[in-house]
């Protein structure tokens, strides 16, 4: 589908490469420059596969590896040389950075004027935070969602996922790459692209965000809709495990009535007053303990009412929907044998994503990159000797 894009990724940790994960899944064919004395901390964040990490192993999966000393001349002019023939380049070093290496926008646009070039930063290219550091949580505390994402009189909790780092960093990523190819189809122009993770966490407060800007009604814990104020939440069974609980629609919240019990409370169910649906949820609350977790999963198995169990990670895997979608996928690895994986997650009447292999080792590819530039094995071992690319070999 992207077979024709080719992306130079300079970006590290979570956000950058999994957007470009998404990209290669597409069929865009990624290079990433890594440095060769400075390991990516995907790489050696157990548990390991191997050698490797199993997150590098998902996150640089179909993409090549090339390593360079960007600190070298001759590393900067080997990037020039490549961008001539790429169409997207994307990094997430400091606003700054590129610029002091001979790598910005405004250089490399001289060199290729079609080039769509991306930096996904904590705070983007502007403002008094530009150049302060941040992780999935700062952004997300910073966003306001935190605040009224916990419980009252109690501390905001630490997230599995990185909310801020992937729906916001990486997803608006891919989308603003691929707006950019878009508007290059169109007029012939690239672009400079600026994301700020910051910026896209803040934006995902679509409801209660929205509802502050336009009627200044202040979003607190456990008092909207969906925040844990009415019924829609999450209960603990009688043996420690939790339900997820949405029924929001009279019919679905009828048919939760008739699965807990609770025929009598219907009036109470669909009272809009306060009082009335905080007792309510203790209604719910207390019939939830009634029953262990797979008494209910035997009830809820049958009944269309938005509720759904609170799965361990393993569960899901097994779970029959995430099974029927094909959400694990086996990716090769360099051995012949192969690796279970994340699946990408959009289905495609006219097109299949593409797991090539796991992520390689690093700096596997410079050689062959190197070669397809036109330079000699003679030429290679001088620039290996001057460590433009560290220690990677050149047989």
């Amino acid at each position: 589908m992207l077979k024709s894009l080719k992306v130079l990724d300079f970006s590290r940790l979570l956000p950058g490469p999994y957007a470009t994960m998404m990209l290669a899944d597409l069929g865009a064919e990624i290079l990433k420059i890594e440095s060769p004395s400075i390991p990516d901390l995907i790489r050696t964040e157990p548990p390991f596969d191997g050698e490797e990490a199993a997150a590098h192993h998902y996150l640089s999966r179909s993409k090549q590896s090339m390593t360079l000393d960007l600190k070298q001349r001759e590393a900067i002019n080997l990037v020039k040389e490549l961008i001539q023939d790429y169409d997207v380049l994307i990094e997430g070093f400091r606003p700054g950075v590129m610029e002091r290496l001979g790598l910005d926008y405004e250089t490399l646009k001289e060199v290729n004027p079609r080039l769509i070039y991306c930096s996904l930063t904590s705070f983007g290219q502007t403002g008094p935070y530009r150049d302060r550091p941040g992780h999935d949580n700062n952004f997300l505390a910073l966003s306001g969602a935190l605040h009224y994402s916990r419980r009252q009189l109690e501390p905001p909790v630490t997230m599995g996922i990185q909310v801020g780092d992937v729906a916001g960093g990486s997803l608006h990523t891919v989308i603003g790459i691929l707006a950019a190819v878009i508007h290059r189809e169109q007029t012939g122009k690239g672009q400079y692209v600026d994301v700020s993770m910051t910026d896209a966490t803040f934006a995902l407060n679509a409801l209660y965000g929205s509802a502050y800007l336009a009627c200044d009604v202040e979003p607190e814990p456990e008092r909207q809709l969906l925040n844990g104020g009415t019924f829609y939440d999450y209960y603990e069974t009688k043996d420690g495990r939790f339900f997820s609980v949405g029924s929001l629609e009279p019919s679905f919240r009828k048919k939760l009535c008739e699965a807990l019990g609770l025929n009598n409370q219907l009036d109470l169910a669909f009272s809009r007053q306060p009082q009335d649906e905080i007792s309510f949820k203790y209604e719910v609350r207390q019939a939830f303990l009634k029953k262990d977790f797979n008494e209910w999963l035997r009830i809820f198995e049958s009944v269309e009412a938005c509720v759904e169990p609170v799965l361990t990670f393993s569960e899901a895997c097994h779970h029959e929907q995430i099974q029927a979608r094909n959400m694990i996928v086996k990716v090769q690895k360099q051995d012949g044998s192969s690796q279970k994986q994340l699946a990408h997650p959009i289905k495609f009447s006219e097109f299949q994503p593409l797991y090539n292999q796991v992520g390689k080792r690093v700096g596997e590819d410079t050689v062959k990159v190197l070669e397809k530039l036109g330079y000699t094995q003679q030429q290679i071992e001088v620039l290996q000797q001057k460590g433009v690319f560290g220690t990677v070999s050149t047989k």
